[in-house]
C-alpha cells in the first residue's frame, strides 16, 4: 500500500490499514443513540426497581467494556490504547426515551469514533437486556457520531 487509507490491496483482499507511518496525536469522539421505553419502565429505572439492579450503572460498564473491545468484534479496527472513556446517560421522560452518549479519548495514529459508536450501542443494549422482563417494545434508535477531533479529517460535528 502506499499510505492511502484503504481497507483492499491490490487483488481487492480486505486488510487493515497501514497507520505505521502515522505520528500518534489526541483524538476524540462522542456518539450518542436512544432507546424507547414505555413509561412503566422509565419509572422502574428512575426508581432503581428493576430487578437486575441497576439499569444505568450496569450500562455504563457495559459501554466502557465494549469501547475497550471494539477491535476484537469490528474486523478493520486497530487495537487502541483508550486514555478517557465516558458513558452518560439523559433521561428523556417526556419523549419516552433514555439518551446515553460516549465520549472516547486516545493518544494516537487512529481516530475512535467506531469506540464511541460501539460504546452506545452496548450501552442501549445493556439497558435492553435488563428491563426486557418488563417490556419487550423498546426501541433503540438514532445512534450516530456527534462529533470528533483529531486525524489528518480534522473536526467533524453532526448537524
Amino acid at each position: 500500500m502506499t499510505g492511502e487509507m484503504n481497507h483492499f490491496d491490490e487483488k481487492g483482499n480486505a486488510v487493515m490499514v497501514d497507520v505505521s507511518g502515522k505520528e500518534p496525536t489526541s483524538r476524540t469522539a462522542a456518539a450518542e443513540g436512544r432507546i424507547l421505553v414505555s413509561e412503566e419502565i422509565m419509572a422502574a429505572v428512575t426508581g432503581n426497581k428493576v430487578k437486575k439492579g441497576d439499569v444505568l450503572g450496569v450500562a455504563r460498564v457495559a459501554g466502557i467494556m465494549a469501547v475497550k473491545q471494539t477491535s476484537s468484534i469490528i474486523p478493520m479496527c486497530h487495537p487502541l490504547m483508550i486514555s478517557k472513556c465516558a458513558i452518560d446517560f439523559e433521561l428523556e421522560q417526556a419523549k419516552g426515551a433514555i439518551k446515553a452518549i460516549c465520549t472516547v479519548k486516545v493518544e494516537g495514529k487512529t481516530g475512535v469514533e467506531m469506540e464511541a459508536l460501539h460504546g452506545v450501542s452496548a450501552a442501549l443494549l445493556t439497558i435492553y437486556d435488563m428491563c426486557k422482563a418488563i417490556d419487550k417494545r423498546m426501541v433503540i434508535r438514532e445512534i450516530h457520531l456527534v462529533e470528533k477531533h483529531g486525524g489528518k479529517s480534522g473536526d467533524f460535528y453532526y448537524e
